[in-house]
């Protein structure tokens, strides 16, 4: 018993720092934030059906972890905001970073991204109104 209970809390705690790195990858590019998200969402569903429930139905996450999990896909408008934010975010970056080895360690993680970003399948307009609508969000 006390051994399910001392899992239940490692999964738990993986899960909450899974979704802290996943916050902060929203704003560092070098992190991944999409890898984060679905391993919170993973550790949650197998340690607290309670903070699985809030991250599913969080107003900003849970229609893009739900697509996500169930289309393997993202929206247009996920995709788009994604590579705007990245590119500004890295080209900032590599005009206050000074070395051109980090310079170039940047455009090759964008890149790489990037690559991903547009290599994933697109929601359509039917999974995209499901995935809304499965978290009880309105589109915008």
């Amino acid at each position: 018993m006390m051994r399910y209970s001392v899992r239940k809390m490692g999964l738990a705690v993986l899960g909450t720092v899974s979704l802290v790195l996943g916050l902060v990858g929203i704003f560092i590019p070098v992190l991944p934030t999409t890898p984060f998200l679905l391993l919170a969402s993973f550790c949650y569903l197998r340690s607290s059906k309670k903070m699985y429930d809030w991250l599913i139905h969080h107003p900003y996450f849970g229609s893009y972890i739900y697509g996500y999990i169930t289309y393997k896909a993202v929206s247009r408008k996920t995709k788009r905001g994604a590579l705007i934010f990245l590119w500004l975010t890295l080209i900032l970056s590599m005009i206050l970073v000074a070395f051109w080895h980090v310079r170039v360690f940047l455009l090759l993680v964008g890149l790489g991204v990037t690559w991903h970003l547009l290599t994933l399948k697109t929601l359509g307009p039917k999974e995209e109104t499901e995935a809304c609508d499965q978290q009880g969000l309105s589109q915008e």
